[in-house]
């Protein structure tokens, strides 16, 4: 069983900054694309911040310049650093991974419990 667990979330004014974390456990042989997704109240979740195994990033035009995506695969884990923050960025925040775990299966979806990241003005 794969899980991704998220830290970091958490209450600050605007201009602030965060720094969330995923760490993956479980049974893991291999991760491929990372990413960083979030859902306001009331809106669909949308994705974020999204990183390849080989580190190529892109991110939503909305978090550009601000929000910056990276990985230690060492230790499958995933960060994003949240600068500049706004209210609009008020969110529930979700890691996703996709995982396999033997070099035989596909990759699946695994997705983090999520993390809220409140910014007030």
């Amino acid at each position: 069983q794969v899980q991704l667990v998220e830290s970091g979330g958490g209450l600050v004014q605007a201009g602030g900054s965060l720094r969330l974390s995923c760490a993956a456990s479980g049974t893991i042989f291999g991760i491929n694309a990372m990413g960083w997704y979030r859902q306001a109240p009331g809106k669909e979740r949308e994705l974020v911040a999204h990183i390849t195994s080989g580190g190529s990033t892109n991110y939503a035009d909305s978090v550009k310049g601000r929000f910056t995506i990276s990985r230690d695969n060492a230790n499958n884990t995933t960060y994003l650093q949240m600068n500049t923050l706004k209210p609009e960025d008020t969110a529930v925040y979700y890691c996703n991974a996709q995982c396999r775990l033997t070099p035989a299966l596909r990759y699946f979806a695994v997705w983090g419990q999520g993390t809220l990241v409140t910014v007030s003005s």
